[in-house]
Formats: structure tokens, C-alpha cells, sequence
């Protein structure tokens, strides 16, 4: 066995360790980067487990070999991958959000959460059995942890900015929900006025997750996405639903940046990556709402001869800022 304690004698190092039955998982993060191990020279019989979907288009935004990313720290942040999602048999869940956010306060715990939604049913379900699976789902899309840096910042711009709350749930739900990522890029590639063609979203979902779900619970994941690209305000209509454009507010886009930067996209990029994508703005418009997003107090930005630097160390704790940094 590696003597754990040697490890603990790194200087310099982040540790984490996860061990379960069948693998290990250990990471260690130095001050320059964040890696995987793949300790299977040492641990006989044990294999490093990859956490993403195929084609998941976080991983488009992001110029590293994707067996090498820091998932453990992401997961940590709030990020979610694999290739299971909530849209299985759930939306964005909007309307819950809204009345969840509503009933608890702005320094609810995660425990408030729990018992806003099953003990005093504040969504309105009519059995317990309901109460509590719509919390499992409504955790699964948004964490509802305030210990969750993205549920933290969400929970701020929430109650900052109602015009955005649509688009900030969606975020998030994106940043939760691996399916929804995927019928992501189905969406942007439309125009507006383009109706969807749902057998494309199909097929695009299936490419990515192969035979693990069946035709029917395919057919499920595809309208949930599209109720919630409708809720998001990226589709309008009933049966047929047609494409239309977004307008984003500083609030959301200071949000979509962070996203970004959490990922470690920095500089340029961050105006560009999937959650500015589908803000449906230009880059040129996004750094106009950026530097608003500056005078509410929610960024740092630096433009000038057409460079632009982003800091989101104001949506950040001290230890955030310092993990970040490692």
C-alpha cells in the first residue's frame, strides 16, 4: 500500500483523496496546475475513473487533454458530469426555483432548503413522496448548498437582478446537468426564426451518450430540454417551437463569465466560451456588459487596445480566491 502519511510531507501540495471499491481517485494540486494521477502502477487492480461525457461541450472551451482536467475540483465548485442528467424527467424547474428562493431567505442553509421544500411543502406538492423527490431533483439542477460556490453566486444574482433569473437558472442548470449541455449545441447552432428540429436534438444526444438511454426516455430528455430552452427564453411556442434571441443583463453575464473563469479559461476567451454562447450577444456587447457588470461591484475588468482581463475575485470568498490561485 502507499503510505499515505508520505504524501501528507509534500510541501506545497493540495491533497484530496477519494477511495471507493473498485478505484481510487487521487489529486494533487500544485501551485502552477491541478492534475490526475493514474496510480495504477502502484494500486494493482485499480483504475482512475474519468467523470465526462463525450462530446460534453464544457470540454470545447478548454485546450488540455481531458483525461488530465480537475473534475474533483470542479465537482467541488458545483459542476456536474457523467452521462446522466435531471432531464430525464425534469425541466429547469423554473417556477420551483422561483417560489424555493422566494419562501427562504438570502442566508438560508442547505438544511432550510431541504425543509422549505418537504416539511413545509412551499412548492405546493400534494404528497411527501413528491415534496421529496422534487427536492432530489431541484438539489441535482442547483445544489441548493450555500457551500456550493455556483448556488452561492446564483443565489446573490437571483436576488439581484429578476430580469435574469431565467438565464441564471439555465446557467446553472447547464453547469449541473450534462444532458442539457448537450442539447446546448443543437440550440446555438439555430438561427433565430429557425424552428427546432427535435430528431437533430436526438440524434445529437445520442452520439454523445450512445445506447445507455432507450428510444422512449430519449424521447423524454429531448421535450424537458425543450421546455426549458422555452423557459430560458431561447424558444417560443407550444408544439412548434421556434428559435429567438436572448438579451442578456450585466447581472447574467458577470455570471456566465464566472462560470467561464471557474473553468480556467481566462483573458479573450472567457467571451466565448459556452455560457457566453448563449447569452446570444457579441463579444463586443458582453464586454459593454461586463464593464457595468464593473460599476455594480461584481467584476474587475481591464480593456484596453482591443485586450480585455477579467477578474471574479468580488463573487469570491478568500478561500475560493486562494484555491483558484493553487
Amino acid at each position: 500500500m502507499l503510505d499515505k502519511h508520505r504524501l501528507t510531507l509534500l510541501p506545497g501540495f493540495w491533497r484530496r483523496f477519494f477511495l471507493a471499491r473498485d478505484f481510487i481517485i487521487i489529486q494533487l494540486a500544485s501551485t502552477t496546475r491541478i492534475r490526475y494521477d493514474n496510480f495504477a502502477g502502484i494500486f494493482a487492480g485499480k483504475r482512475l475513473v474519468l467523470k465526462h461525457m463525450k462530446n460534453d461541450p464544457i470540454l470545447a472551451d478548454i485546450k488540455q487533454d481531458a483525461n488530465s482536467l480537475p473534475y474533483f475540483l470542479w465537482e467541488e465548485m458545483g459542476f456536474r458530469f457523467g452521462d446522466k442528467g435531471t432531464h430525464t424527467s425534469r425541466t429547469i424547474m423554473l417556477e420551483e426555483l422561483s417560489l424555493l428562493l422566494h419562501e427562504c431567505s438570502e442566508d438560508a442553509s442547505r438544511d432550510d432548503y431541504i425543509k422549505a421544500i418537504v416539511d413545509y411543502n412551499c412548492l405546493g406538492k400534494r404528497t411527501a413522496a413528491t415534496r421529496r423527490l422534487s427536492c432530489q431533483r431541484m438539489r441535482e439542477l442547483y445544489g441548493l448548498d450555500p457551500s456550493l460556490l455556483i448556488f452561492r453566486v446564483l443565489r446573490y444574482c437571483w436576488y439581484a437582478d429578476e430580469k435574469g433569473r431565467p438565464l441564471l437558472a439555465l446557467l446553472t442548470a447547464m453547469a449541473r446537468d450534462p444532458l442539457l449541455r448537450i442539447t446546448s449545441l443543437t440550440i446555438l447552432r439555430m438561427k433565430p426564426g429557425d424552428e427546432l428540429a427535435r430528431q437533430v436534438m436526438t440524434d445529437e444526444l445520442r452520439q454523445s451518450i450512445g445506447n445507455r438511454l432507450n428510444d422512449r426516455t430519449l424521447d423524454k430528455v429531448v421535450r424537458n430540454a425543450s421546455a426549458s430552452w422555452t423557459k430560458s427564453g431561447h424558444l417560443k411556442g407550444r408544439v412548434r417551437k421556434f428559435r429567438q434571441k436572448v438579451v442578456p443583463t450585466p447581472v447574467v453575464t458577470a455570471y456566465a463569465l464566472l462560470l467561464g473563469y471557474l473553468l480556467g479559461v481566462r483573458g479573450p476567451g472567457l467571451f466565448k466560451t459556452l455560457w457566453t454562447k448563449v447569452l446570444d450577444t457579441s463579444p463586443e456587447e458582453l464586454i459593454s456588459l461586463a464593464i457595468d457588470a464593473k460599476r455594480l461591484g461584481l467584476l474587475d475588468v481591464c480593456y484596453s487596445g482591443g485586450m480585455v482581463e477579467v477578474l471574479v475575485d468580488r463573487m469570491l470568498t478568500e478561500n475560493e480566491r486562494m484555491l483558484l490561485r493553487e
